[in-house]
């Protein structure tokens, strides 16, 4: 399936402050506030530095930063509440100034609720709201955007033991009951998009099966949002002799994968390298556009 930018047409995110229009894809520029992210591209909590990191982002094409303070890497130790915050707020405080949306990537209902409080316009839960209080909170703030992952099992333990069988079903059936629950919670479908979760808790070959029948999220009639930035699946397909590429030089493949994932439906691209995705993209809009430049 390849939808054209009209196709997309009518496909939105309502969040605190935007309304945000998906008729054509949007970059969500990453921004790590860890010292001990699998990307290499961690600001270990240094608030100006990420500062400029973010503003390069968006000068880059960025639609929406997506800022993590807690790594959810396989097998990565879980953050205190209190460092958690710490690391978040005094970059928020500022980022919130600009004037374009943000995303935390948390799966805590009190920094949620911290966060949400600030003015922040998404919350990006890697558990999709299942922690308890989770949904209660994003319920609280009416206008607030969510981003539900499928997760199979935990950060602790995804990799360690990874689904089996025919994936899709089962990712469709989990989103499913998670629209179901935040609908019964009185969250309005247009504040909510959908993340197939790569590389949580599924081999190499099973991320790629995901992408390459990602369309078929769309039977949800909600927007998809693809992060396969500097994976390890990436990784193990660019293998050579030599070993696996750090996740620093997997930049092409990210870019491959992240153009594959918007010709497959995603309305979202979740991704660390943001001018060489954007400039993939205006290629891409070019091509559906029959040549025409955007």
């Amino acid at each position: 399936m390849n939808l054209s930018p009209q196709a997309r047409t009518g496909l939105y995110w309502q969040m605190t402050r935007f309304h945000l229009d998906l008729s054509h894809p949007c970059v969500m520029g990453i921004v790590n506030l860890t010292p001990d992210s699998f990307s290499g591209d961690g600001q270990n909590g240094e608030t100006s530095q990420a500062l400029r990191h973010a503003e390069r982002l968006l000068r880059e094409g960025a639609g929406i930063l997506d800022v993590g303070a807690e790594s959810t890497r396989p097998g990565a130790a879980g953050v205190p509440l209190q460092e958690e915050l710490a690391r978040l707020m005094p970059f928020l405080r500022e980022a919130l100034r600009w004037q374009v949306p943000i995303s935390v990537d948390t799966y805590k209902p009190k920094v949620m609720q911290a966060v949400l409080d600030l003015g922040v316009d998404i919350v990006n839960d890697i558990w999709a709201l299942r922690q308890p209080g989770a949904e209660s909170v994003v319920a609280a703030h009416p206008r607030c955007g969510v981003c539900l992952m499928h997760m199979h099992r935990d950060p602790q333990t995804m990799q360690t033991d990874t689904m089996t069988g025919d994936l899709l079903p089962t990712v469709l059936d989990f989103l499913s009951q998670r629209l179901r629950a935040l609908a019964a919670q009185g969250v309005a479908a247009d504040r909510l998009v959908l993340d197939p979760g790569i590389g949580f808790g599924k081999t190499v070959a099973q991320n790629f099966r995901l992408l390459a029948r990602q369309a078929e999220l769309l039977q949800m009639a909600r927007p998809v949002l693809a992060g396969w930035s500097r994976k390890s699946s990436l990784g193990a397909v660019l293998a050579q002799q030599g070993g696996v590429p750090p996740p620093l030089e997997r930049q092409a493949a990210s870019v491959a994968a992240a153009l594959l994932a918007v010709q497959q439906g995603a309305s979202i691209v979740r991704v660390h390298d943001v001018k060489p995705t954007v400039d993939a993209l205006r290629v891409w809009a070019a091509v559906q556009a029959d040549g025409r430049v955007p």
